[in-house]
């Protein structure tokens, strides 16, 4: 973990996964806990790479604990899924009361500038947030075997290269009407509000339209952008 800027009110940390990639076999587990009252804002120093699987999966176990009026913003660089990858991810959120969390996670299925694409692995993704002990978000993606089949398909991506997810709690419906009125999409989102958060889903046709379209949300909810995703 570097910090690259001077203790502020909003620390900045920024992850380096010094072995440039996950295989599969590997395992990964991260550990936030922020306290009472404390801002920190994480991304990561590249986009996270998932390499090709003779068979086990690559897991990554992310936990975050923000204590009562802390601020952690999530917001890594996207994950890039080769073909073949195989990835089990669970993020497991607790919230204490008046805690605020901006949690941002990109998929792009292989690199569209080198012609690449996910015609076989395997993606499990499963989130669960609790706040004050009470489960308020959960789901859970699986994606399995025949990959590029599935985002194919008009309900799913319709042939779109790349997927996200923003969450926020705590939220209200400004916050849903402020995304939806933002005009310059690269991709399709869609937005919603329930139960104290908001939800923003992104469909894009490639990493670099997905990031366009995360920043421009990003801003739009006065979010600082990470420096490193814009360079």
């Amino acid at each position: 973990m570097r910090f690259p800027g001077p203790a502020a009110d909003a620390l900045d940390a920024v992850m380096v996964n010094t072995g440039g990639g996950i295989a599969g076999g590997d395992r990964f587990d991260i550990d936030v806990s922020l306290e009472e009252g404390a801002h920190l804002a994480i991304t990561t120093a590249a986009a996270e790479k998932i390499y090709r699987s003779l068979g086990p999966d690559a897991a990554i176990r992310v936990a975050l604990d923000v204590g009562s009026n802390g601020k952690l913003l999530w917001l890594p660089q996207e994950t890039i899924l080769f073909d073949g990858a195989r990835l089990s991810r669970s993020i497991n959120v607790d919230l204490a009361p008046g805690a605020t969390l901006v949690l941002v996670e990109g998929v792009v299925f292989g690199r569209a500038a080198r012609n690449e694409a996910v015609r076989q692995g395997r993606l499990f993704d499963r989130w669960r947030v609790r706040v004050d002990g009470t489960l308020r978000f959960a789901e859970t993606t699986n994606l399995d075997g025949a990959i590029a089949e599935r985002l194919n398909e008009p309900a799913v991506t319709a042939g779109a290269g790349a997927i996200a997810t923003l969450l926020r709690p705590p939220a209200n419906q400004e916050m849903v009407e402020v995304l939806r009125a933002i005009p310059d999409f690269c991709g399709e989102t869609a937005a919603s509000t329930w139960n104290g958060l908001a939800l923003a889903r992104f469909v894009a046709p490639d990493g670099m339209s997905l990031r366009h379209d995360l920043g421009l949300a990003l801003s739009a909810l006065a979010i600082p952008v990470p420096r490193l995703w814009l360079q």
